[in-house]
C-alpha cells in the first residue's frame, strides 16, 4: 500500500519536474528501540551505528525516492537479528505464501540482501531511477556490482579499510593507501574536491570501472572522504551533488520520530509494527506532498529578508527623548503653556534614576 500510493504520488510529481533532472533511489536504515518490550515478536539485541552500542529493537530498512526536491518513502524492513542467539522475541509459524510470513523470513536475513530485494520490488513497480544513493554500510564492491546488473548505479561513501582493494595504474591498494599516492604526485588540487581518479574493482572475475571522489573534510586535507560511483561519465562535482540528496532520507527519519511516532507504539505483533510503520509513512507522503505545493514567501527574492529582518532595537535615552518631543509639540499644538510643559518635564526626569536623567539632559 505504502509503495502503491507513492508511485502515485512519483506520476503526479513528475507532471512538475523537468525531465533531464536525476531521480534516485536511497537506502539506509534506523534504530526501531524497543527497551522496554519483552514479548514483542522478533524483537532481537541490533547495533545502533551513532551510539556504537547495542539496543533491544529493530533495524527499520527503509528505501526511498527523490528528484533532488521532494523526497518519498517508497518500501520498508523491519529487520531483525540474522543470528538467533540475539533474537528475544519467538518467531510464529505463519503459511509460507502470505505475505506475514515471507515478511518474518525477510527480517532475519542480511540487510545487504535485502536491500537489493527492495530495489528490485521499487523497478518492477515501474519507478525509473537511474541511480541508488547509500551510505558506507552498505557500501562494497559486491552492491555495486549488483546494482549495475539491475541497469542502476551506485553512489556511496566508501570506508578506509584495507579488506578492499582496487586497481590504479597496475597496482592493488587500499583506499588509504591510494589517497598517500596522490598526495606525493603532486596532482592539482580543486576547488570543491581533491582528487578524482578512475581505479577497477573485480567481482566475479568480472572487472568493473569506478570514479572516486575525495572530498575534504571540514577543510582538513588529513580528513577525508571518498565518494564512489560506477557512472564514470559524471563529473566529480554532480557526484558530491547527488551523494548530498542522501541527507533527505535522514530528514525523513528525524520528521518521523519527532513528529510520526515512528517509535512510539505499545503494539507487540511484528505485523502491527509493520502496519504502524506503514502509516507513519503515509502520514510522512502526505505532508512532503502538501510541502511541494505550497506556496513560499522565499519567491519573493529580497523582499523575503525584508519581511524576516527583525526591527533594531532603540536605546531607552532615545525613546525617552523621543516621547518628550512629541508630547512638546503636542501641547505647542493644543496652546499650553511653554513653562508648564518645562515644569512636568523635570519633575518626570527627577524621577528617574540618577544615571538615566544625566543621559537624557546629554542628550536633549
Amino acid at each position: 500500500m505504502v509503495q502503491l500510493l507513492a508511485i502515485h504520488l512519483i506520476q503526479y510529481v513528475q507532471h512538475f519536474t523537468d525531465p533531464r533532472r536525476r531521480q534516485a533511489l536511497i537506502i539506509d536504515d534506523s534504530l526501531f528501540k524497543r527497551e522496554f518490550s519483552r514479548k514483542t515478536e522478533l524483537l532481537a539485541r541490533v547495533f545502533d551505528h551513532d551510539k556504537q552500542q547495542y539496543f533491544k529493537g529493530f533495524r527499520t530498512l527503509t528505501l526511498g525516492w527523490s528528484d533532488g526536491n521532494t523526497f518519498l518513502p517508497l518500501n520498508f524492513a523491519l529487520m531483525s537479528s540474522s543470528h538467533a542467539k540475539n533474537r528475544f522475541g519467538r518467531l510464529k509459524s505463519n503459511d509460507q505464501r502470505s505475505l506475514s510470513a515471507k515478511r518474518r523470513t525477510q527480517a532475519t536475513r542480511k540487510m545487504t540482501a535485502v536491500a537489493l530485494e527492495l530495489v528490485d520490488e521499487a523497478i518492477k513497480s515501474g519507478i525509473k531511477a537511474k541511480y541508488v544513493l547509500f551510505d558506507s554500510w552498505y557500501t562494497s564492491p559486491r552492491m555495486f556490482a549488483a546494482l549495475l546488473k539491475r541497469h542502476c548505479h551506485g553512489i556511496g561513501m566508501l570506508k578506509k579499510t584495507k579488506k578492499v582493494y582496487f586497481r590504479y595504474r597496475g597496482r592493488e591498494m587500499d583506499i588509504k593507501t591510494l589517497y598517500a599516492n596522490l598526495r606525493r604526485s603532486k596532482w592539482p588540487i580543486k576547488d570543491n574536491y581533491l582528487y578524482s581518479p578512475i581505479v577497477t574493482f573485480e567481482v566475479d572475475g568480472e572487472k568493473i570501472p569506478m570514479k572516486l571522489v575525495f572530498v575534504t573534510k571540514r577543510g582538513q586535507v588529513d580528513q577525508y572522504l571518498v565518494l564512489a560511483t560506477t557512472m564514470t561519465a559524471l563529473r566529480p562535482e554532480a557526484i558530491i551533488q547527488m551523494y548530498g540528496r542522501r541527507w533527505q532520507i535522514e530528514c525523513y527519519f528525524k520528521v518521523a520520530k519527532q513528529y510520526l511516532q515512528f517509535d512510539q507504539t505499545q503494539v507487540q505483533s511484528y505485523d502491527g509494527l509493520c502496519g504502524h510503520l506503514a502509516m507513519v509513512m503515509l502520514s510522512y507522503d502526505v505532508l512532503a506532498l502538501a510541502q511541494r505545493e505550497n506556496m513560499d514567501d522565499r519567491t519573493l527574492g529580497d523582499l523575503f529578508f525584508d519581511y524576516g529582518r527583525p526591527l533594531p532595537d532603540i536605546k531607552l535615552v532615545s525613546a525617552l527623548n523621543w516621547l518628550i518631543q512629541t508630547i512638546t509639540g503636542l501641547g505647542e499644538k493644543l496652546d499650553m503653556a511653554v513653562e508648564t510643559l518645562n515644569m512636568i518635564f523635570d519633575e518626570f526626569i527627577k524621577a528617574l534614576p540618577n544615571s538615566l536623567g544625566r543621559l537624557l539632559g546629554n542628550a536633549q
